[in-house]
């Protein structure tokens, strides 16, 4: 991709807003789906057009890029991160590619030994159910590999934990708070207490650095708008705010501030757009913590509820009121018909109008019945989702199956329905719990393990792009049109199709009669797109290696 500049003009001063035709290319845009050259002009697109109308603005603008056959879109948002946990696991120990638990072991010594200095060491992404004889390890197994320091390791949903002894006697009367097991992963209290011990050891300065990695690795991956899902239970006021002040400082993706606290109040003094995100109804299904009707297939129990309806109702009501979204993190049927009742609550309170218009989020939202998927769309509610959590752990042979049974599991993440039913979904990650893979979450969604989950590219596409800003109340955004802003990424990948779960449509919406833009063939084993830039609000943020 080459580019021709005007002469006394730097493109990659950040606070040059130039007006540039890219052309060359395939360009994304349902305002002409055989677009191969667009304009931007002060940070949004001004024009999307074909090759021979481009002749017409190529002497009135400040640089042209030749964009050698790339494809542009519209630049992916991912709709929940965790961006500091991020960044730390991207520097520090990631368990995710530990195949048992002596790998993990091995890996704990290792870490220890290259961080002497670290008042905690930390650690994410362990799995035993994915590793032979599905124990996670004892705290006399960490304590030794760790050499009796603290260390606090999240397992893969980070729902629950494994610590050190040194680690424990860091949070007094952690013995005594709900979740605490001698011989097993700490939940619920237990494991806020011993998190928020970790994290607080955590400096500035290694925050910062954490966050700004995070930030750097979702440009370079085509990601122009993270929302951030904070919270008290998941980490401090410091480390939001920082994120915020960083993210508007330094070139990067745009970072939407979400705060899952009650207190509506807090929230705002934050500045946050909503008082949501993981706001927790209940925990998650790999800890057995997720709220569910009947118990678990391999745990005689039914999880945990931490929010009831009446909760429920009265947050979504004062966020309403003040102009603020709320949200909820919300996996078992269980928790998700308490949000559902909540929200019918409120809206006996505020009226439906109002509930709907505030458009409030629920996320995960993985075990939905028809009825509650009906509510959904008849309160205005965005499934905020994570088709990557199928990927993972769907499938006969996955945790979901093992959790549930196979027939309970196949009924989860059914984004093929919310979709007909008219719920507006929004794609993310819950980085650092799956990683940021945008392209790989859209295959996800469109090769869902189970068939009638499964939705077109185009759909899972849009719920990665545009999906992530109407979650924040914009729909001007997310697509490229004139108008809208220039948030966009440059790839190179192979022969553009069009791909859906329904030949008959497949077949028509490939023909040009159709009028159908392409987008690259996501099938199974297909090399996915690689990012040669991203540029938000005009400005380049990532440009890769090779440009």
């Amino acid at each position: 991709m080459s580019q021709s500049t005007a002469p006394g003009n730097d493109p990659q001063d950040p606070s040059n807003h130039r007006t540039v035709l890219l052309r060359g290319g395939d360009v994304h845009s349902p305002a002409d789906p055989f677009a191969t050259a667009m304009v931007v002009e002060r940070g949004h697109v001004a024009w999307v057009g074909s090759e021979g109308a481009a002749d017409a603005f190529a002497d009135g603008v400040d640089d042209v890029v030749d964009l050698e056959g790339a494809l542009v879109t519209p630049a992916f948002t991912d709709a929940h991160v965790h961006t500091t946990a991020t960044g730390l696991a991207l520097t520090g120990l990631d368990l995710t590619g530990a195949r048992s638990l002596a790998d993990a072991l091995v890996l704990v010594r290792e870490h220890a030994t290259a961080r002497p200095h670290d008042t905690v060491l930390l650690g994410h992404g362990w799995d035993a159910a994915r590793w032979p004889g599905g124990r996670p390890p004892t705290r006399v197994e960490l304590d030794e590999a760790a050499g009796g320091r603290p260390l606090y390791l999240s397992r893969i949903d980070v729902h629950s934990a494994v610590v050190t002894t040194a680690l424990l006697d860091l949070v007094p009367g952690v013995t005594d708070r709900a979740g605490y097991h001698p011989e097993a992963p700490l939940t619920a209290d237990a494991h806020h207490g011993v998190r928020a011990a970790a994290l607080g050891a955590i400096t500035p300065q290694q925050r910062t650095e954490a966050q700004r990695a995070a930030l750097r690795h979702a440009v370079s991956l085509g990601i122009g708008s993270v929302h951030e899902c904070a919270g008290p239970e998941i980490s401090d006021g410091d480390d939001f705010t920082g994120l915020l002040r960083l993210a508007a400082d330094e070139p990067g993706p745009r970072v939407v501030g979400y705060w899952a606290e009650q207190d509506v109040r807090r929230a705002k003094e934050l500045g946050a757009v909503g008082a949501a995100g993981d706001l927790f109804v209940d925990g998650a299904l790999g800890s057995h913590t997720a709220c569910l009707h009947e118990p678990y297939a391999d745990a005689a129990h039914t999880g945990t509820a931490y929010l009831d309806a009446a909760a429920v109702a009265a947050h979504v009501v004062a966020c309403t009121e003040e102009g603020l979204q709320a949200g909820f993190h919300a996996i078992g049927d269980a928790a998700v018909a308490s949000v559902v009742d909540g929200m019918r609550q409120a809206a006996e309170k505020v009226g439906a109008v109002r509930v709907r218009a505030a458009r409030h989020r629920v996320e995960h939202a993985e075990m939905l019945a028809p009825e509650t998927i009906a509510a959904f769309a008849e309160f205005g509610l965005t499934a905020s989702v994570q088709p990557a959590f199928d990927a993972l752990w769907g499938g006969e042979d996955g945790m979901y199956a093992q959790r549930l049974g196979v027939e309970r599991a196949r009924t989860l993440n059914p984004y093929a329905a919310l979709l007909r039913a008219g719920v507006p979904l929004a794609f993310g990650s819950d980085s650092p719990v799956t990683p940021l893979d945008p392209w790989g979450t859209v295959r996800a969604a469109a090769f869902h393990r189970t068939p009638e989950h499964r939705v077109s590219v185009r759909a899972a596409f849009t719920a990665h792009t545009r999906g992530g800003w109407r979650a924040v109340g914009r729909d001007d955004a997310g697509i490229l049109v004139p108008g809208a802003p220039a948030d966009y990424a440059v790839w190179r990948t192979s022969d553009l199709v069009v791909q859906a779960p329904d030949d008959r449509v497949a077949r028509w919406s490939t023909d040009p009669r159709s009028g159908t833009p392409g987008l690259p063939d996501l099938s199974p084993g297909a090399e996915l797109p690689v990012c040669l830039r991203t540029v938000v609000g005009g400005r380049a943020v990532f440009v890769g290696p090779d440009e």
